[in-house]
């Protein structure tokens, strides 16, 4: 047998696992997008894009680069500006120029993009509380649900 054997047991087990986490993340996923999309009119990226640039700061290192809110939001750089423009054009966003580099641009929340995050922000945790609750209802989930539950990541 060799590394790359689909009869190898442990690549089926490591497949499974692999589909038991997918299937997690998209119920997850769809129970928070159908919670915000009712009650905020935003998209799961909308919400998790003005999470991450909430959480920029002034100091050093605090802004960050659109490469850095790409991975962060999981988008690729296209589709990250394409997000950023829909959020500026609803005047959730606003981007200016670095004033230390003047190619480099910063997106920043506004006031209305923060007011609509803290309002957000109960929906999506609530939303995320009912998708785990019922995922650990399924065995194949369940032991995924613990160990996200166990986490204690701060970003």
């Amino acid at each position: 047998m060799t590394a790359t054997d689909p009869t190898d047991p442990a690549l089926t087990a490591l497949a499974q696992g692999w589909c038991a986490l997918s299937l997690l993340h998209g119920r997850i996923e769809a129970h928070i997008e159908r919670a915000l999309q009712a009650k905020h009119d935003l998209s799961v990226r909308e919400y998790s894009l003005l999470d991450v640039l909430s959480r920029q700061h002034d100091g050093d290192g605090g802004h960050l680069q659109m490469k850095q809110v790409a991975d962060a939001v999981v988008l690729s750089q296209s589709a990250t500006t394409r997000l950023v423009t829909r959020l500026e054009d609803r005047g959730l966003l606003e981007r200016y120029l670095c004033p230390t580099d003047r190619r480099g641009i910063y997106t920043n929340v506004t006031e209305a993009g923060l007011h609509l995050l803290q309002e957000a922000r109960p929906t999506n945790d609530t939303a995320l509380r009912e998708a785990l609750d019922e995922a650990a209802r399924n065995p194949e989930l369940a032991p995924l649900v613990r160990v996200v539950e166990s986490l204690n990541v701060t970003a």
